[in-house]
């Protein structure tokens, strides 16, 4: 008897203890059946058609049977375990001896953990007919879990255990001796160890995209044990997550529910998942879904992939199982490239409703409620900039608004434009710590880019491309931008072709507190920013809104809504474009008992224009309700310089609604800048030498052309002779004159009043503040 035949390839019974030869038939016939090798069945001990023989020429000894039945079964009684990624080979030697010819075949009974039969398996190998007496005739068949090239029963993962053996059918009559039986472990053939590889298929996957394989893929990645999981060439669905400890490689790709959550530990990443759906829009949805729904990674890497976008994702629906999330997440390095599709279509509903400014953010009465999208920006009469729905309640037809109204009538038409973002968050109730990095939207002038959640801190977007928005680069529907950090970000119009009045792209907008807006570059947006809110720090961003046209107007880049905003403009290159300060986010836009208009620090700024009208200015405050005033606003070391035409002045008031209160100034700073081609500079305090050529008792100082924004002569800080004061008779004068502020119809001049007639030059310090 060779070794070839009696000896064992035994992976899994070396290194997991499996006793998988049978017993041989030397030792007795008492262990083989003649039914299917359950406990119970009848053995061939004491059948009157079966005998040992001892001593056989061909097999030493060997088991002889006369074939009486049509299907003569022999089975090992031994319980042979079926592992997961298990492959057994069972091989015979038979002869005829005598008698009708048959077939002959390796057969087998599978068993479940409870020792039941598993129904609806393949428990025969293929036939191979005796044709001579005493020819020897080798038989085999491969029995495992997977349906691989070369398995002859595939079985699956439901069975545990087998009962092996073979089948005589055909001719009855004949005599036919058997060799033992041989059980080996042939895995390695399958599993390619060798290549560290665990193929998913020896587990019982099936890639026919209908078959639930999602067993399998636990069980592979439950062997693998540092190894490969490989999911061979196929389509496999699974019913339900799965997360993979090890590495995965594919070939094939996997279907699965929207709501089930697909996780590689050892593989997060954009390029895997593309791999695991082959689709990258689907890929992008799983890979996001795992981000938020495990710890393992705080990113996910696009890998620099480009996703071809047709329809905004919505990211709280790609999520499925999460309405709020506060743990920091990270989507970085890669590419949104928007395709053309109706989907990007700005949704626009016009509808009637009631406003009160006793609720000031709410509109009530609302028509045609149920059509408006969570997200739409209003447009009305005396709405402001950048008002979105932040919420929706249709059985209360009321609606609940990301800032008050300024001027609405009590009931008026609106109308409801929902824009169409890339990522859009506005499906959270609440979004913190989340983070964008090194991530390109290719907005293709059709679609916006992102919109955030209702409620949220600390959204932060940093070397980030934003180019040609059809709308918006990042919206703000409520509070979700509290402490919005925006960093080394560069936002490209769609509209530089477009006179700078004409384009209304906005960059992003603010609606809480303490934004971070830093080094960024805006082009030929319609404003950079619209910023609500107070404690934001915009330094060293570059904003241009220049055209082609010549003495042309400009619009506003940096938007302040809040009127004291306590904030920082430092740094920055502020290019054909003006900060403007408003209260337009205010339901009663008249001052009342609140701050007023300041709290800003404007320093060390490089301020530019060219071609421009004559009347434009970089600094420009517009109440839009009377009584406001100045207090506390410091304009210092920035440079202003026109080109091609000069500027009458760097600062003024928008008097489109209302003007400001001069007799309330405070705490106002305009000094150390330098103003280039500008016709008349701006200081405060200014000092001022006066000539008064004739005497006279009355001396009247006209110092408002250099005070800021028109503001009142309020302040004579000092008064010093230039030299001597002399009298109509040129003698010395030693008095010092009295001080009238305010003076005049206008209140803008200054008069100087002496003892008696005199003549000379002053230096005069006037301020159109009081500083406290």
């Amino acid at each position: 008897m060779s070794w070839m035949w009696k000896g064992v390839r035994m992976n899994k019974a070396i290194t997991e203890g499996l006793a998988l030869m049978p017993t041989t038939f030397a030792n007795g016939l008492d262990v083989w059946s003649s039914e299917n090798g359950t406990p119970g069945s009848a053995t061939y001990e004491t059948a009157a058609n079966a005998a040992f023989v001892a001593a056989d020429a061909d097999f030493g000894g060997a088991l002889e049977i006369l074939k009486q039945t049509s299907t003569t079964k022999l089975r090992y009684m031994g319980e042979t375990p079926m592992l997961p990624g298990m492959y057994l080979r069972v091989t015979a030697r038979v002869k005829a001896m005598s008698g009708n010819l048959c077939s002959v075949r390796i057969a087998g009974w599978a068993g479940s953990s409870s020792t039941a039969h598993v129904n609806g398996l393949v428990e025969v190998g293929p036939e191979v007919a005796l044709t001579a007496y005493g020819e020897v005739v080798e038989v085999s068949a491969i029995i495992g879990t997977g349906a691989r090239g070369g398995v002859d029963m595939p079985w699956g993962l439901s069975p545990i255990l087998g009962h092996f053996g073979l089948d005589l059918v055909g001719s009855n009559g004949g005599v036919v001796r058997i060799d033992d039986l041989v059980i080996e472990d042939v895995s390695d053939f399958f599993l390619a160890d060798s290549l560290g590889q665990i193929d998913v298929r020896d587990f019982g996957a099936v890639g026919d995209g209908v078959t639930d394989s999602l067993a399998a893929f636990e069980a592979a990645d439950a062997a693998a044990a540092g190894r490969t999981v490989l999911i061979a060439e196929g389509v496999y669905a699974l019913s339900g997550g799965i997360t993979f400890e090890n590495h995965v490689r594919f070939e094939g790709t996997v279907t699965m529910p929207a709501g089930a959550i697909f996780s590689m530990r050892k593989d997060f990443n954009l390029t895997s998942y593309i791999d695991a759906f082959g689709d990258e829009v689907l890929a992008f949805r799983k890979a996001f879904q795992a981000l938020l729904n495990f710890t393992d990674h705080d990113s996910l890497d696009l890998c620099g992939r480009r996703i071809e976008v047709t329809e905004p994702f919505d990211m709280q629906e790609v999520v499925g199982n999460k309405t709020s999330y506060e743990v920091r997440r990270v989507v970085r390095n890669g590419q949104f490239n928007v395709q053309t599709s109706s989907a990007w279509d700005d949704t626009v509903v016009t509808s009637s409703a009631t406003y009160s400014v006793a609720s000031p953010e709410q509109l009530t009465n609302v028509a045609n409620i149920a059509n408006i999208p969570v997200g739409a920006r209003i447009s009305g009469a005396g709405v402001g900039r950048e008002v979105y729905v932040k919420a929706v309640n249709v059985g209360a037809g009321s609606l609940t608004l990301s800032q008050p109204f300024y001027g609405a009538a009590s009931t008026q038409t609106y109308t409801f434009t929902r824009y169409k973002y890339v990522l859009d968050f506005t499906g959270f109730s609440k979004l913190s710590q989340f983070q964008l990095s090194d991530v390109e939207f290719l907005l293709n002038g059709r679609a916006s880019a992102i919109a955030m959640a209702p409620a949220g801190e600390t959204f932060h977007v940093k070397d980030c491309h934003f180019k040609k928005p059809k709308d918006r680069g990042i919206t703000s529907i409520g509070t979700g931008c509290q402490d919005l950090q925006i960093d080394r970000c560069h936002f490209y119009s769609n509209e530089s072709n477009l006179a700078a009045t004409a384009r209304t792209s906005i960059g992003f907008n603010v609606n809480a507190n303490d934004s971070k807006i830093r080094n960024n570059r805006m082009q030929h947006m319609g404003h950079s920013m619209i910023l609500f809110g107070n404690g934001h720090l915009i330094v060293g961003n570059h904003c241009f809104q220049g055209d082609q046209l010549t003495d042309s107007p400009r619009k506003g880049s940096i938007i302040f809504t809040y009127p004291n905003v306590k904030s920082l403009v430092t740094g920055n290159y502020i290019d054909n474009s003006f900060i403007e300060m408003t209260n337009e986010h205010d339901a009663a836009p008249a001052f009342s008992n609140e701050f007023s208009f300041g709290g800003l620090t404007v320093t060390g700024n490089i301020f530019t224009a060219n071609d421009v009208a004559a009347s434009f200015s970089w600094i420009v405050i517009k109440p839009y309700g009377a009584g406001h005033f100045i207090q506390g606003l410091a304009v210092q070391g920035n440079v202003f310089k026109a080109l091609n035409g000069n500027v009458d002045r760097v600062e003024r008031v928008d008097e489109s609604f209302a003007t400001l209160d001069y007799w309330r100034t405070r705490n106002l700073v305009f000094s150390g800048n330098t103003f280039n081609a500008i016709n008349q500079s701006t200081f405060n305090p200014v000092s001022l030498e006066f000539t008064q050529s004739t005497a006279a008792t009355s001396w009247t100082l006209d110092a408002s052309a250099y005070l800021p924004f028109g503001g009142n002569a309020r302040t004579v800080e000092s008064v010093m002779p230039e030299g001597a004061i002399k009298n109509a008779s040129n003698a010395n004068v030693f008095s010092h004159p009295y001080v009238v502020n305010n003076y005049g119809t206008t209140a803008k001049l200054t008069q100087l009043n002496w003892s008696e007639p005199v003549k000379g030059t002053v230096n005069v310090i006037i301020r159109a503040d009081k500083p406290i």
